[in-house]
């Protein structure tokens, strides 16, 4: 007897698949087996903070904090919120011991440098349990924008130069304006040799953490590159904007330094913000001399901190070349 035909495989079927309909259920095939993408995870903000009548404005998500711009019990008070969300991955317990220290350290640090005179945002309050930390908002631009700003608007101010000739009166604008930079940068250096006065080491001491508050009251304008600035801008106003105040900011990583690792931890925090200037502003670099002269008069224990500096250079550079 002949074979009787099977109907369970589908090739052998009277409806034949087209070439164009295998391909597309191939392509499908192959995107289920494709990995989903991963979703941002939503914090869900803890009370007060879960309904405000000011909406909150994320401001930075690092690996540990979030920070958003909103106000503090009134709103006409402005402030930043710094909210240490759960760290899934850690164990319950040890994932709030953890974040009532980080947030504790770094409110004692701040209530000791306003104590001391340090330029720094007040605790507005907190919630060691809930992880949060309200500061004081700080109006201004961090020095990493003021030296964008600074470096593009000389660059648009050289370019506009070009084959005219400055004259004695250019030069005298150009030094007026180059002195107004250096203050600011001695500014800086004695705002650290201040901090460190205390005892206390920032930990992340870079630009971005470093905010001019102006005493001119409108900030400077990133120009774009497509447009220039206008290169003859009063030198008056350069100088009212940059003759603000130094406020040290993000002590999330500060600590108190103790006797004996002083001038290393000092040292260090100098190297950071050192190789901040390097990497973010490398025209710029020349400045950061002014920062340490300035930093070498603030404090007695100065000396100290900047010859150790020179073996922490001297190990970075080996730690650049080795890998």
């Amino acid at each position: 007897m002949p074979p009787e035909p099977t109907t369970d495989n589908p090739s052998t079927t009277s409806t034949s698949t087209s070439p164009s309909e295998q391909l597309l259920q191939e392509q499908q095939q192959e995107q289920q087996q494709q990995p989903q993408p991963q979703t941002h995870t939503h914090h869900t903000l803890p009370p007060p903070f879960t309904h405000t009548p000011t909406p909150l404005i994320p401001l930075t998500q690092g690996a540990e904090a979030l920070v958003y711009r909103t106000t503090f019990l009134t709103p006409s008070t402005p402030a930043i919120l710094k909210y240490r969300p759960p760290k899934p991955y850690r164990h319950p317990t040890l994932d709030r011991r953890l974040t009532k220290a980080r947030l504790l350290a770094e409110a004692r640090v701040l209530v000791r440098c306003r104590r001391e005179g340090v330029a720094v945002p007040a605790v507005l309050g907190g919630d060691w349990e809930a992880g949060w930390l309200c500061l004081e908002f700080v109006a201004g631009e961090t020095v990493r924008r003021v030296l964008d700003w600074w470096v593009e608007r000389e660059g648009w101010r050289v370019k506009g130069k070009e084959g005219e000739g400055e004259g004695e009166e250019g030069e005298g604008e150009g030094e007026e304006r180059d002195e107004a930079m250096l203050d600011l940068m001695r500014k800086i250096g004695r705002a650290v040799g201040k901090l460190h006065t205390t005892g206390v080491v920032h930990g992340d001491l870079t630009t971005s953490n470093i905010m001019l508050r102006p005493s001119s009251p409108s900030p400077p304008t990133s120009t774009s590159p497509n447009a220039s600035p206008n290169v003859d801008e009063e030198e008056e106003d350069v100088s009212a904007y940059l003759a603000g105040t130094i406020v040290l900011i993000d002590f999330g990583l500060a600590a108190q330094s103790l006797r004996q690792t002083q001038e290393e931890d000092r040292a260090v925090d100098l190297y950071v913000l050192e190789r901040a200037f390097a990497a973010t502003h490398p025209t710029a670099e020349r400045l950061f001399g002014e920062v340490l002269r300035a930093y070498g008069e603030s404090y007695p224990g100065a000396k100290a901190s900047l010859r150790r500096l020179e073996g922490v250079r001297l190990r970075g550079r080996k730690r650049s070349m080795l890998g």
